[in-house]
């Protein structure tokens, strides 16, 4: 049986730098980033808020809209966020 998995945006600040993730285990990735215990984009830029998740169906769906969000313009990612999220509050508290 396959996996399910999450396509994340992670920021900054409000408006400030993003990045698109996907992974099956939600929670343990954001820990990761906010931890910074992994080398990279988010390390490096600060990316420590959840501000958008998407539970998909399976590992491959999320993979696809990974790439699909990586594609769209800033303004668009924009906003996705503030349409679930206006006030760009850490989403990872109400995981745990």
């Amino acid at each position: 049986m396959e996996k399910g998995g999450f396509v994340y945006i992670m920021a900054s600040a409000r408006n400030g730098t993003l990045y698109i993730g996907v992974t099956s285990n939600l929670v343990h990735r954001i820990w990761q980033h906010r931890e910074a215990v992994i080398e990279g984009f988010t390390k490096k830029y600060g990316c420590k808020t959840l501000v958008w998740y998407q539970d998909c169906s399976c590992i491959d769906a999320a993979r696809t809209r990974e790439l699909q969000l990586k594609k769209w313009r800033r303004g668009w990612k924009l906003g996705l966020i503030e349409a679930e999220n206006p006030e760009w509050e850490d989403l990872f508290p109400a995981l745990i």
